[in-house]
């Protein structure tokens, strides 16, 4: 899942970025209001992680004027801690509120909280022919048996599990795995899908190509 992080403040945004990197995340870093905004007409964020006090102006602009209909979750990460402020915040749209200084894990812990959908709560895996991928933990197991996988062929893997029998178009898979920051060769995603296919060999489901178009996981006919 790609993520979006407002944050001015080098250090922390540095620790945050590392922290949501180990968990699997993909992040973008913006530093400013502008930044961000910009960001978001180019990607497609699952999450955004956004500080009020920011040089150009209170996350809450930014949280007031892109919200929409996709109702994109966002979790306002502040060292306001007023009562006001955290009302503020919560009616401005916010899915929570998160007083700084933040223990990782917890953050880690209220990211995935808030990016189960509504259809989803009390769901912890999500499992297809022999493969299991714990959304909690953000770990896969094959037949039982741990799958070790980069973070960007677990996101593959995430998203191809989402949309499982569907096809997953190039783009939207290039957006979950990849930031903006990443320098992405011609021929980086197909390089992603073959070891990623490779890696399900005995899971009972494959990767189809769907040439022109995207990707499709697949669980095999039973012979």
């Amino acid at each position: 899942m790609r993520i979006l992080l407002v944050e001015d403040h080098p250090g922390l945004a540095e620790a945050l970025i590392a922290a949501l990197s180990r968990a699997g995340f993909t992040v973008d870093h913006a530093g400013k209001l502008a930044q961000a905004r910009t960001f978001m007409q180019h990607a497609e964020y699952s999450l955004i992680i956004l500080d009020r006090g920011l040089p150009d102006g209170d996350g809450l602009q930014l949280l007031l004027a892109e919200r929409s209909p996709i109702n994109i979750p966002v979790i306002l990460l502040t060292a306001k801690d007023q009562l006001a402020d955290r009302i503020s915040g919560l009616d401005a749209g916010a899915d929570d509120y998160i007083v700084k200084p933040v223990e990782m894990p917890e953050l880690i812990a209220r990211c995935r909280a808030v990016l189960r959908r509504p259809g989803e709560r009390g769901v912890s895996n999500m499992v297809l022919g022999e493969i299991s991928f714990d959304l909690n933990s953000r770990t896969v197991t094959v037949a039982q048996q741990p799958l070790l996988l980069s973070r960007r062929e677990l996101g593959l893997l995430e998203q191809l599990l989402r949309a499982a029998g569907r096809v997953s178009p190039r783009r939207m898979l290039e957006e979950a795995i990849y930031n903006f920051d990443d320098e992405v060769g011609p021929n980086a995603l197909e390089a992603a899908i073959s070891r990623l296919r490779k890696a399900l060999i005995g899971s009972g489901c494959t990767i189809v190509t769907i040439r022109g178009v995207g990707w499709m996981l697949v669980q095999e006919a039973q012979s």
